[in-house]
């Protein structure tokens, strides 16, 4: 399996890349960012763009890819809708519609968030745009589209959050791990990479999908 990632320095790129690298079923991966993460391995490749939303100059090496993790994402806190909308919506639909053309057998996962508003009407903004860009992503003609939802991420085995001050939390949390880890709300870092690829290689009978189903998938994959 050949895998793109959008997003792999941060938290949710993290998870992806990491147990992408660690299972044998990714033959290949291809991440695309703003930034190169300082992995090394045979099988990753690295392209590094200041426009993550325009991809018309590296068409020809994102062809021939089974599957797509977009984890690009910001906080909504302190932003506008507007501003929110360009950074969440705009340029994942601009990724997804050039892939959609360029790789139409591609499995598709786009991690959102837990409480997305699908209606697109409800109060909350983070909400009402994640719902749009969910529901607009689905109408592209992958072979396969699904939107994760997780709530809290715990990461796991040196993945670590971007943002300082979540990280900070994160590592006054860490004694509180094993209760945590209980809540159908709360998934790890570890779990969500796993779930990626098992749901592009297996599929899902939805394609929304909550962190307590993502949870219970890689439940019964250890059992």
């Amino acid at each position: 399996m050949k895998v793109i990632i959008f997003g792999a320095t941060g938290m949710v790129g993290q998870s992806a890349l990491r147990e992408c690298l660690m299972d044998d079923r990714v033959q290949e991966i291809l991440t695309i960012g703003r930034k190169k993460t300082e992995q090394q391995h045979t099988k990753l490749r690295q392209i590094q763009l200041s426009n993550v939303a325009e991809l018309s100059s590296i068409e020809h090496e994102i062809t021939g890819y089974d599957a797509c993790f977009f984890c690009l994402g910001v906080s909504s806190a302190g932003m506008k809708e507007e501003e929110y909308k360009r950074v969440t919506y705009d340029i994942a639909l601009s990724a997804g519609t050039t892939l959609a053309r360029l790789n139409p057998q591609m499995t598709f996962i786009y991690v959102s968030g837990s409480g997305t508003d699908s209606s697109e009407k409800g109060r909350s903004m983070w909400a009402r745009v994640k719902g749009k860009t969910e529901n607009d992503l689905l109408k592209l003609p992958f072979k396969d589209a699904y939107m994760f939802r997780p709530g809290v991420i715990l990461p796991l085995y040196g993945v670590q959050s971007k943002t300082k001050v979540y990280q900070i939390l994160y590592d006054v949390m860490k004694p509180l791990y094993p209760l945590l880890k209980k809540l159908n709300s709360v998934i790890t870092s570890e779990q969500l990479g796993r779930a990626m690829i098992q749901v592009t290689i297996n599929g899902y009978p939805r394609p929304r999908i909550e962190s307590n189903e993502l949870k219970s998938m890689i439940r019964r994959l250890n059992q």
